[in-house]
């Protein structure tokens, strides 16, 4: 089991925090596998800091997959795909 931080933005953490969302969607670019925790640290970027808060969440489903065009710009897209996140 390992444990992986990432910074997420403060709409995005509420809704996590809350219980309302149960998912995380992420570029491709770290390996996180079902039974790691995934540490997310709330990031406000007009501060470009941490807030202080963050939330653990046990990772049950990792899904991975390609698609042509997201958040991300295509090129990385398509060069490292996309995975969702399900979470518990």
């Amino acid at each position: 089991m390992a444990e992986i931080h990432k910074k997420i933005l403060p709409e995005y953490f509420e809704a996590i925090y809350s219980g309302k969302k149960n998912y995380e969607l992420r570029l491709n670019d770290f390996e996180i596998n079902e039974g790691d925790v995934l540490i997310l640290e709330e990031w406000d970027k007009n501060i470009n800091n941490y807030t202080g808060r963050k939330v653990e969440k046990t990772v049950t489903y990792v899904g991975k997959f390609r698609i042509d065009q997201l958040f991300w710009p295509e090129e990385e897209i398509k060069e490292k795909g996309i995975q969702i996140i399900s979470l518990k």
